[in-house]
């Protein structure tokens, strides 16, 4: 029996109240169906929200390195950095991912 296609969920959070949306929203998803993959992409005030307030979904975090560097942050190594967010969004959207601002 073959598994079931992935289905794909890409979420964007930009402040501290869409990170909090944002990972209940895949805390949800992940929970929900069958054979998820889900990242949470987060530029602006969110990085440093994320990194000050760690929480179970980190492994599923995307930090933007253009906010890393712009607002001179370091992340901890457990966090997986992508060049732009904004790039990183629309790849996974040609990719075939869904996509919601948090």
């Amino acid at each position: 029996m073959t598994e079931p296609q992935a289905q794909r969920l890409i979420i964007h959070a930009a402040d501290e109240a869409s990170l909090a949306r944002a990972r209940s929203n895949a805390a949800n998803f992940l929970g929900a169906v069958d054979n998820p993959q889900v990242e949470i992409v987060v530029n602006a005030a969110a990085v440093a929200a994320a990194i000050e307030q760690p929480h179970a979904t980190d492994a599923y975090l995307r930090v933007c390195a253009n906010t890393l560097r712009n607002k001179q942050i370091d992340a901890p190594d457990h966090l997986v950095q992508v060049a732009a967010a904004v790039v990183h969004i629309v790849e996974r959207q040609r990719d075939g991912w869904a996509y919601i601002r948090a």
